[in-house]
């Protein structure tokens, strides 16, 4: 009923206000003279009443005191309230000052204009919070209120309590603040009490905590998961306030509350790279991104911009995700000129054409190919991209004189266990080769830098395990796991990027770089945390079901091979791995006979084993190529491939 009351015109709170501020008066007068009516000259103070009105009206019209709402009345309405006052005070002083020295009939005290401007701001402030805490309180009553806790007793935890409190569809009480700063605890602010973390448990169990909003930026990820993993076992619901950057004029709303997402539980501590390195780099000159309208190019175009190159070219061969990131570059506005290039890497003529057009000094090369199983059904799709792809590119930037190469490789090309593993793996093998044949002839400083760059899953990119497992909770289940024991690195786009443009910058040519990738996940406990964050129990509410290794999948990746070492680098998450040095000549023959057992697409078996020869630690896992793997098939193969 009360949610219906309509907002009160503003002319009604204009008069009030005057009203009020007129009864002020007329107490100043009474408190002055004692509260002896008979003392005060009636004549004298309606002339004074009736020209504070005048004043007030003129005042009040100008800082507009009567705009707000009165059951959201706050600070920035108490603060105008504060201004009017003093403005009319001001005004009345220097009228009565002017009308003592020139004989004048208007007279007005300082004692009386002091009395007054304290009881009328006190008036004016006290209507309104007792109209806000009745209108609050009639508007709950007898509704079952939900009890919060706000994790995080700074701007923003505060900021969230006045949002759910102005808030006309929450009916929420907000218990308690949490933080982990000591100096805070045991402090009030607005009614709420702040506690510490340790006190959690304890408030939770004397009381039915519905929510828990966490308002702390800066919040370590091991104890936002410690946190998450205390609400799950206690059935509290969590949720996130939005970013700083999502906030208009430092406020938000209630809707933009969201349920806490799994990718903030996995992620880890911020890294810090040598931004002064990279912008001294890249600042002013042409970059190329192959593969830009994906997870991973389309983030590395998003991070170069705050280095200022002059221009980003924006390479790929899937026309609507490219015109998307035309249209959010455009949005951006920045002082770097896009240019979106349709094209694919396999087309060696456009590709000639775009290196001609545009002659980059820095490329980072993202297409690819990625999706194990559509790649051991298509192993010809598999070579023709990631290799021969590759193979283009790093081709044209020797040509063309490209400063440096960034690769972006993947932990499946450790000891791959299916075709697109291998297929990466063939590429690092080319990219290093070349880079060894072409600084061999010459000054090194003077030819192109090829540097890769190897790491794990990503978080939310394109076919992530997450999204499919979010469809799959979101349709009711079941949500499909491949193996119990299947387990997996995981990094978020931005520290992936990051790391990417990191290694890009302190490589000094034919390195490939490892990225720490953490602690390695058993995907099956993320399905189970992914389900508990929705609200509902595993196995009962939604079933998980085991649908067996795919064709190629592995249980566990690795980052590196047996074979290898690896060395520090000043950044400590990133590891040089030393790998065995590949004499280009034969490779360069290796591989213009894969390419065309490719293109002919006919004799997969012969391509596959021709990969096999090529990346001797390449043994097939659950896939029809298992066979190439066993003694007499395979020399049978290399017999009809010779």
């Amino acid at each position: 009923m009360f949610n219906k009351i309509n907002i009160v015109p503003r002319w009604i709170i204009f008069l009030i206000d005057n009203a009020i501020c007129a009864f002020a008066m007329l107490f100043a007068h009474l408190i002055r003279y004692n509260l002896n009516l008979g003392a005060i000259d009636l004549q004298i103070l309606s002339g004074n009443i009736l020209i504070l009105t005048l004043i007030n009206s003129i005042v009040f019209i100008n800082f507009r005191t009567y705009a707000g709402i009165i059951r959201y009345t706050g600070i920035q309405d108490a603060l105008r309230i504060c201004y009017a006052i003093l403005m009319t005070t001001s005004v009345l002083f220097f009228i009565g000052l002017v009308s003592t020295n020139t004989g004048g009939a208007l007279n007005f005290a300082t004692v009386t204009l002091i009395i007054y401007g304290l009881f009328s701001f006190l008036f004016l402030i006290s209507y309104r919070v007792i109209i806000k805490y009745a209108f609050a309180y009639l508007r709950n009553y007898k509704m079952d209120r939900k009890s919060v806790i706000i994790y995080g007793a700074g701007e923003a935890g505060f900021a969230t309590k006045r949002v759910l409190e102005h808030d006309a569809t929450s009916n929420i009480s907000v218990v308690a603040f949490i933080d982990d700063d000591v100096r805070k605890v045991g402090k009030v602010v607005d009614g709420v009490k702040i506690q510490h973390r340790l006190d959690l448990q304890n408030i939770s169990l004397s009381q039915k905590i519905d929510e828990i909003i966490i308002a702390a930026f800066n919040m370590p990820p091991d104890k936002k998961n410690e946190l998450v993993d205390f609400c799950l076992d206690h059935d509290i619901k969590v949720l996130n306030v939005p970013p700083l950057d999502k906030w208009i004029n430092g406020e938000f709303s209630a809707r933009q509350l969201q349920t806490i997402k799994i990718e903030n539980l996995l992620e880890r501590e911020p890294i810090k790279i040598n931004n002064e390195e990279i912008a001294q780099q890249v600042k002013g000159k042409r970059v190329l991104v192959t593969g830009a309208a994906g997870s991973i190019g389309s983030e590395i175009v998003r991070q170069l911009l705050r280095f200022q190159p002059h221009t980003i070219i924006l390479c790929d061969q899937a026309e609507t995700p490219l015109h998307h990131l035309e249209l959010e570059l455009q949005e951006l506005n920045p002082s770097t000129a896009c240019i979106p290039y349709l094209g694919d890497v396999t087309n060696e003529e456009r590709m000639q054409e775009m290196f001609a057009m545009y002659e980059p000094h820095y490329v980072y090369h993202a297409a690819a190919y990625k999706h194990v199983p559509m790649m051991e059904l298509c192993p010809s799709e598999a070579v023709l991209t990631n290799v021969m792809g590759t193979k283009i590119i790093a081709d044209l930037s020797v040509k063309h004189h490209v400063q440096r190469f960034v690769m972006v490789s993947t932990d499946k090309a450790v000891n791959p266990t299916n075709v697109m593993g291998a297929s990466k793996r063939l590429a690092e093998c080319y990219v290093q080769s070349l880079y060894h044949s072409t600084a061999n002839t010459g000054d090194k400083d003077k030819f192109t830098k090829f540097i890769t760059t190897r790491f794990g899953n990503v978080l939310g990119s394109n076919g992530s395990v997450i999204i499919r497992f979010k469809e799959q909770i979101e349709k009711g289940g079941p949500v499909t796991v491949t193996h119990p024991n299947i387990t997996r690195f995981f990094m978020t786009i931005p520290e992936a990027c990051q790391l990417v443009l990191e290694a890009g910058s302190m490589g000094s040519g034919g390195e490939i770089f490892v990225f720490d990738m953490g602690k390695p996940v058993p995907i099956v406990d993320l399905a189970k945390k992914m389900i508990r964050l929705y609200g509902y129990v595993p196995g009962i509410d939604i079933e998980i079901k085991y649908s067996g290794l795919r064709p190629g999948e592995k249980l566990y990746e690795e980052l590196l091979m047996d074979s290898e070492n690896t060395l520090p680098t000043y950044h400590e998450k990133i590891m040089i791995a030393k790998v065995r040095n590949i004499q280009f000549d034969a490779m360069h023959q290796e591989f213009t006979s894969l390419i065309q057992l490719a293109k002919q697409r006919k004799g997969t078996m012969e391509m596959v084993a021709k990969m096999k020869k090529l990346v001797p630690e390449f043994i097939s896992n659950n896939s029809v190529f298992e066979q190439l793997d066993n003694g007499n098939n395979a020399e049978v193969i290399a017999m009809k491939i010779s």
